[in-house]
């Protein structure tokens, strides 16, 4: 994920979930918005607003614009963390290794707005987790160029009364993260290549078609596991004082899944993108050590 710019919208959509600074000049112009963040608390947290737009699920060929709450939260603890490089438990740190704990989400589809799964039992959501490998690649000297592969591999639960396992996912990527963008101070870009995987129970639960929902145009399908396509995403954003303002754009192609034959692939590329902006709280008065961010 390209972590600075994603920080703080978990809840909205996998890939994402960064934002851009439309409002930099508007909404964050004046002192209150004016320059880098002072000092290193141990705790942040703010509140705001924002918009994305996504496929209802990989593959799908319809599409919503959600207006939606950005909460941003900064945890500078010495095991779990919220940072510019995301939300995680940081379990085992070596000058090029971290074991992390990787997190994410998938929100859920009524059968009754697509056409490819009508009369097809709703997607309840769903959260991941597990551990994330993080091997840190390259540094430039001062930091602002950083280059890392990042390996997280999660367990898939819906939510629901009674949930149950969905199956494993895996994004293997390189990660690029750069920041004071172009000699603009603050402005962090963040870009990332992921190749896709999941096993059979993951792809099962998105593209398997049951002979009981078969019809002339939709006919049974049963989902394999293995490569799940390729998403690409970029994102910028900027910690202000008072505010904190992104956005991310993001492709995803499915060609050459193991299950892009699947009735429910209606599209086999599309884009996301998502803006906001979330002004700033509260703060802990106990400073630590670490990046002011």
């Amino acid at each position: 994920m390209a972590s600075g710019a994603r920080r703080g919208l978990m809840a909205w959509k996998r890939t994402q979930f960064s934002l851009l600074a439309v409002c930099a000049g508007t909404a964050c112009a004046g002192t209150a918005c004016a320059g880098d963040a002072a000092g290193n608390p141990l705790w942040e947290f703010g509140l705001g607003v924002g918009a994305i737009a996504f496929a209802d699920y990989r593959g799908a060929d319809t599409a919503h614009v959600y207006p939606l709450p950005v909460p941003y939260f900064l945890y500078r603890g010495k095991v779990f963390k919220s940072d510019r490089d995301g939300m995680r438990g940081l379990f085992v740190q070596h000058p090029r290794l971290e074991l992390n704990l990787s997190l994410d989400a998938t929100t859920p589809v009524s059968s009754k707005n697509s056409d490819a799964r009508k009369d097809m039992p709703s997607l309840k959501p769903t959260v991941e987790f597990g551990p994330s490998l993080d091997v840190h690649l390259w540094r430039s000297e001062d930091e602002r160029l950083r280059i890392d592969f990042r390996l997280p591999v999660r367990k898939a639960f819906s939510i629901e009364a009674h949930p149950r396992s969905v199956g494993w996912f895996m994004a293997p990527r390189i990660n690029i993260d750069a920041r004071d963008v172009a000699g603009h101070a603050g402005w962090d870009l963040g870009m990332f290549v992921a190749p896709l995987f999941a096993d059979q129970g993951y792809h099962d639960y998105f593209y398997t078609v049951a002979p009981a929902y078969a019809t002339p145009t939709r006919p049974a399908y049963r989902a394999s596991g293995g490569y799940a396509g390729t998403e690409m995403l970029l994102a910028v954003s900027k910690r202000f004082p008072a505010c904190w303002v992104g956005a991310f754009a993001r492709y995803d192609t499915l060609s050459s899944a193991v299950f892009e034959d699947s009735p429910l692939v209606r599209s086999r590329g599309y884009w996301a993108a998502g803006l906001g902006i979330a002004w700033m709280i509260a703060k802990s008065n106990r400073q630590v050590a670490g990046d002011s961010d």
